[in-house]
């Protein structure tokens, strides 16, 4: 009997792409500017919402494949872990599975999506994940309380990242389609923003049809 090749879902429409890749660069080199498309965003995934599931699938293995080559670059397990832009929880999903020991949030700006992610979480994880709908801009978390920044398709607020990972801790950035991802920030200017903040990159590279970027907080 043959095995069926993984179905992975199409790349998003043309124009959601470059609308994406621009409000990337602009949250990247400007981020004072987010507040004048926040909205725009946050309707765009409330109405996405309903079927992401189905559309992306998020939980698909080949979808979260560079999440997962990344961690196991690790250097140890994180006690505290937070996925950024988290959507319906597919990463902090996966987190939680991988490091049993850990607490996890995940954050995402719609509420739609929050819902959908809380609606996906089994009994045996709700005591250690938690999801919040909140701002990657204005992280609702102290100074150097977290091990593990994560995020999926998600822009990169170089600065809130900083400022809650720990010393030695590290942060794990992915498209899950590699440069035709919406909100893909290349690896130069992961490289360059997280270093001029503290962070020096440990590794990049590809795993099935994404890409990772992790890098590690000086002690």
């Amino acid at each position: 009997m043959n095995e069926q090749p993984a179905r992975t879902s199409p790349p998003p429409p043309l124009p959601v792409r470059v609308t994406g890749k621009a409000l990337t660069r602009m949250v990247a080199r400007a981020p004072w500017t987010w507040p004048l498309v926040r909205r725009l965003v946050r309707g765009f995934f409330d109405r996405s919402a309903d079927g992401w599931d189905e559309r992306v699938r998020p939980d698909a293995p080949e979808h979260l494949a560079a999440l997962a080559a990344a961690v196991a670059r690790l250097e140890a397990p994180p006690a505290r872990a937070v996925d950024l832009g988290t959507g319906t929880g597919a990463g902090a999903l996966w987190l939680a599975r991988q490091f049993p020991d850990a607490r996890i949030t995940g954050l995402d700006i719609s509420k739609a999506m929050i819902e959908r992610a809380k609606a996906k979480l089994p009994n045996e994880l709700s005591g250690r994940v938690e999801f919040l709908v909140g701002d990657a801009e204005r992280l609702p978390f102290t100074d150097g309380s977290v091990d593990l920044v994560a995020q999926i398709s998600a822009p990169v607020f170089f600065d809130e990242v900083a400022r809650v990972l720990a010393p030695r801790g590290h942060v794990v950035v992915v498209s899950s389609l590699g440069p035709k991802t919406p909100f893909h920030t290349p690896d130069r200017t992961l490289r360059t923003g997280f270093r001029r903040r503290g962070i020096e990159t440990v590794a990049t590279g590809m795993e099935g049809p994404g890409t990772f970027f992790l890098g590690r907080r000086s002690a």
